[in-house]
């Protein structure tokens, strides 16, 4: 530990010590990103306080514990991570059901968001028990506080977080065309050996600006912002571009963009019911001016809409014969 780090122990004490932490409590506790100095003193209060720490990576855990001066046993650590959480959670209850105060923590930032934690939660709200948020560090809130990527006004719509896109080629390739079509900022995660195949996915969205934020908080931190097609090239121009935890974030469309989407919506939802998809899809691209290509998923998704709502309809359909037939 620093002597840094030993005037921050004591600075939490004195900051947040008057505070009052019920037993009996799930305190989900998050931790730094990268930059340890981003722990929060009451994070640092109620991690000396907890009288055990569940942890997505115990080894993980313990190191960031002594480097804030804080002494736990091995015993006073608890495994939960996405192998386990669902077991894991019922140990958690029984020991927060003893009164005892548990605090949890994910390897990096905001538990229950992308890493473990949401299960836990759900768990131990279940069995009416308390969960107390402690905020902190987010790579998601990072990296857009500074890519001015969420629009603002009325009809903005914030962001949408869709996290980490399927591996699979054409999975993501899918994921990507629906994607291209959501109108507000699109935040994605993704991790140095895959960040190279999301960018010529992502390419397809053209002109689109993208926000590429690797290594946030850290010494080697990076955030810039580029066409969508030219991201393959930016990321070849220094290999030390593609290392690093990367939070990719899709600008929003243009608003006219966004009405031709809208516009795109409308037509199809006229011609499919009469048409072949491919034909309807050709048709609403003359009548629109849209491509194909952008027209071609967003088709597959209301023919999808239509085939369920049919199904239902005919559900309920033979339901109320064989009310009527009784």
């Amino acid at each position: 530990m620093s002597a840094s780090f030993a005037s921050a122990l004591s600075a939490a004490r004195d900051a947040a010590a008057t505070q009052h932490y019920p037993q009996g409590t799930l305190y989900v506790v998050a931790t730094p990103i990268g930059n340890l100095a981003d722990i929060t003193l009451r994070a640092l209060h109620v991690l000396q306080l907890a009288d055990v720490i569940a942890c997505e990576d115990t080894r993980h855990t313990q190191s960031l514990l002594r480097a804030y001066g804080i002494d736990k046993s091995g015993a006073q650590l608890l495994a939960v991570h996405q192998h386990n959480e669902a077991e894991a959670a019922g140990n958690v209850v029984d020991r927060l059901r003893q009164g005892l105060r548990v605090a949890y923590v994910s390897d990096a930032g905001t538990p229950g968001v992308s890493d473990p934690g949401a299960r836990l939660a759900s768990a131990v709200a279940a069995a009416g028990l308390r969960c107390l948020p402690l905020p902190g560090a987010s790579s998601v809130t990072t990296a857009l506080s500074v890519a001015g990527a969420v629009a603002h006004g009325p009809d903005a719509g914030g962001f949408l977080f869709a996290g980490f896109l399927p591996t699979r080629g054409a999975e993501r390739t899918a994921a990507v065309q629906r994607l291209g079509d959501e109108p507000r900022c699109v935040v994605l995660l993704e991790a140095p050996h895959r960040i190279e195949e999301l960018a010529r996915a992502l390419a397809v969205l053209g002109e689109r600006p993208v926000t590429l934020a690797r290594e946030l908080t850290k010494q080697f931190e990076e955030i810039s912002t580029h066409p969508a097609q030219a991201l393959s090239a930016w990321l070849d121009g220094n290999p030390q571009r593609a290392r690093g935890e990367f939070v990719v974030l899709l600008h929003p469309l243009p608003p006219a963009a966004a009405d031709d989407d809208a516009q795109g919506r409308r037509v199809l939802q006229l011609l499919l019911p009469e048409l072949p998809l491919k034909t309807a899809v050709r048709i609403a691209a003359d009548i629109t001016g849209n491509a194909r290509n952008a027209l071609y998923p967003l088709a597959l998704e209301l023919k999808r809409e239509m085939d369920e709502d049919e199904d239902a309809d005919g559900a309920a359909d033979e339901g109320g014969d064989a009310s009527h037939s009784r």
